[in-house]
């Protein structure tokens, strides 16, 4: 069953009464009603100690999506009209224009939600593919083969003569 935040630090605050009194940490969670592990719950507790009623409260990292609205049409505007720019540059003008500090990697996720990519559909082979390409062609030269086309396509392979 889930809790609410308030029925969650109600919990919190009885597993650290039980394990201020002196019971186990196995004994403290079930009479709290809660899912935790004892990691957890020693941790919890060394907070408790340190910083009081504080270290209940639920300061988790989480937080909302930080491109929403206007920031976020913004961003798809602006990817649909120049899909080359760098997200770097995307980066600059979403910190100029609304005081957002956001990452390459979540602003290249939401391109790619948007199935916006600032990457060529189809890349000519590179250099290293087109040496491989060429050596391949020289070596099935110089052993006697020939390029036979195959009969699903056309692509060569190679027979001995």
């Amino acid at each position: 069953m889930q809790m609410d935040k308030e029925q969650y630090g109600k919990a919190k605050a009885c597993l650290v009464s039980c394990m201020q009194e002196g019971d186990s940490w196995q004994v403290a969670k079930a009479v709290a009603g809660l899912q935790i592990s004892q990691s957890s719950a020693y941790r919890l507790w060394r907070a408790f100690r340190q910083c009081g009623e504080v270290a209940l409260s639920d300061r988790r990292h989480g937080h909302p999506s930080k491109l929403r609205g206007a920031a976020r049409a913004f961003l798809e505007e602006r990817c649909r009209q120049a899909p080359q720019t760098p997200s770097s540059t995307i980066q600059m003008e979403l910190r100029e224009r609304f005081d957002l500090c956001v990452s390459i990697s979540q602003i290249n996720r939401v391109r790619a939600a948007f199935g916006v990519s600032n990457h060529a559909k189809c890349p000519e082979p590179g250099k290293k593919r087109r040496e491989r390409e060429a050596l391949s062609l020289c070596l099935a030269g110089k052993m006697g083969t020939k390029n036979v086309m195959t009969p699903y396509g056309d692509r060569p392979y190679h027979t001995r003569l």
